[in-house]
């Protein structure tokens, strides 16, 4: 097997993570499959890259060799992409805005509304918006720094911010309460909110992703009076098919469509919130109308809690908590 670029990004992932299970939910890949990966790579190296045990993943002196030089080459071939792009697009071809987002249910709301709003503003009927979805908020910044994505919506913690470095300007969009999902014949599906101790035996799910949610969600529940039982991590799918059977409850923005099965309840107190955050390289505004873009975002969210009835109360009666 020769090496790759994709190997190369794998063993810095598991690297920055320390962890083979954090960097697989990062790239998006099972657990199973980034570590057969990481197995193909030793073999093609003819050694290991990486000393993996309880503790985690830690580099052994041929990683940190590999890693040297991918952190050389990753930057340098997303500079070769961006510059070919480039060209093709000043020859005459379709103008195409790259749209990186993270964690955030309102991403599709806002690819649709820059599908609508940048034609006009940017006077090219040929344009095109492209999306590229990621659980890594690092790694969707990385790619914004290098200009292979133009535009970035990103959700996190609200105790967290986006990485600046490499000209990034981030700009917030919302923040929102945490709320819960719960399957429809939960004790608590009816009522309007629930006290987090009144859930202590459950088992939590999250999405998968970086940051600080997990550690201000166990922060949360200590200052609650309890430790969580057992948390997991789930992409939207799977996570509804378990709380929709009984299995579990969900920790969900709340402007999430209402699916089959499944109730959102609020937070009592709001304990945690999550804030959407808009970025683009300091030198787009010299080719993108920023603030058309912004406004799309906003646009989003306002749609995205107009058809979100429990939320929508929610606002209502806390009008403070959401300015």
């Amino acid at each position: 097997m020769d090496l790759e670029v994709r190997h190369l990004r794998m063993i810095v992932t598991v690297a920055e993570s320390g962890s083979v299970t954090k960097a697989a939910a990062a790239l998006g890949l099972a657990q199973p499959a980034l570590t057969a990966q990481l197995n193909r790579i030793d073999r093609a190296l003819g050694g290991c890259v990486f000393t993996r045990d309880r503790q985690g993943a830690r580099p052994t002196e041929l990683g940190e060799l590999v890693l040297r030089h991918a952190r050389v080459v990753l930057p340098a071939m997303a500079t070769l992409v961006d510059d070919a792009r480039r060209l093709v697009s000043d020859r005459g071809a379709a103008r195409v805005v790259r749209v990186g987002t993270v964690s955030s249910a309102i991403g599709g709301l806002f690819a649709s509304r820059l599908h609508s709003a940048l034609p006009g503003a940017l006077g090219a009927d040929d344009l095109l918006v492209t999306t590229a979805t990621s659980w890594s908020v690092e790694e969707t910044a990385e790619r914004l720094a290098g200009g292979t994505l133009d535009v970035a919506l990103v959700g996190m913690c609200d105790d967290a911010s986006p990485p600046a470095d490499g000209g990034l300007v981030w700009t917030p969009v919302s923040t929102d309460p945490v709320f819960v999902l719960v399957d429809e014949y939960h004790p608590v599906a009816a009522r309007e909110a629930v006290g987090l101790k009144e859930l202590a035996d459950a088992l939590w799910l999250t999405a998968p992703g970086s940051g600080c949610f997990e550690r201000c969600f166990v922060g949360a529940c200590a200052r609650a009076g309890f430790t969580p039982r057992a948390m997991g991590e789930s992409d939207r799918t799977s996570c509804i098919d378990q709380v929709r059977g009984g299995h579990a409850v969900a920790l969900v923005q709340p402007v999430l469509l209402d699916a089959p099965g499944v109730r959102t309840v609020a937070l009592d107190g709001a304990p945690l919130r999550w804030t959407h955050h808009l970025g683009w390289r300091r030198d787009a505004a010299d080719r993108l109308p920023v603030d058309v873009i912004a406004r799309a975002a906003s646009s989003a969210h306002r749609t995205a809690v107009q058809r979100s009835p429990r939320y929508r109360r929610w606002r209502a009666e806390h009008p403070v908590e959401t300015a």
